[in-house]
């Protein structure tokens, strides 16, 4: 699907709903969508966007997923199946993260402890280290497994996916999110092939 510039900013400050089905066990937390994420509503939509690869290769899914066009259904199964959800700490679409304030972050952080609470995975992880920073009021905190709990489920923070992030490669992305899959109960594929 192609968009022009144009047709994009008329998704800015739209939504998608979450990906969250009944016995979800770990729940990644993207910052907030893009515009052409909103334009497909499918989370990390964007053609070239490194979350589903780093999935695949981190064996939490069994088949690299194509988000681009949409969440075909049958994808959208497989990641409920192996209790994998994605929301986002700010639910408007930007064209870029950084366009948001701190304190919509902030804000976002509170909405995201309720959201967690409701939902109830075992494991959250929030993808940018730098968003986590500002949301949640901890200027020092480093990637890992965090301190504190969120809505009782374990809190993460790992690299995010973005290209905008380019000294994480698909390999370190994988690396932590399969860390973090591990945490959260789900079994992973062997993916030394």
């Amino acid at each position: 699907m192609r968009f022009t510039r144009a047709e994009l900013e008329a998704f800015r400050g739209g939504t998608l709903p979450d990906l969250v089905e009944p016995g979800v066990r770990l729940l990644f937390v993207g910052v907030n969508p893009g515009l052409r994420t909103v334009a497909v509503q499918a989370h990390f939509g964007r053609r070239g966007n490194r979350f589903y690869p780093a999935l695949y290769q981190a064996g939490i899914v069994d088949r690299l997923i194509d988000a681009s066009a949409g969440l075909a259904p049958h994808d959208r199964a497989h990641l409920a199946a192996r209790g994998v959800g994605i929301t986002s700490l700010v639910a408007g679409a930007t064209a870029r993260a950084d366009e948001l304030s701190a304190a919509e972050l902030v804000e976002g952080a509170r909405s995201l402890t309720q959201r967690v609470a409701r939902v109830g995975p075992k494991a959250s992880a929030v993808l940018g280290v730098t968003a986590f920073r500002i949301a949640f009021e901890h200027p020092k905190a480093v990637v890992g497994r965090q301190p504190e709990d969120l809505g009782g489920a374990q809190l993460w923070v790992v690299p995010n996916p973005s290209g905008l992030n380019a000294h994480a490669t698909i390999a370190t992305l994988a690396q932590a999110y399969r860390a973090v899959a591990i945490a959260a109960g789900i079994e992973v594929y062997d993916t030394a092939s």
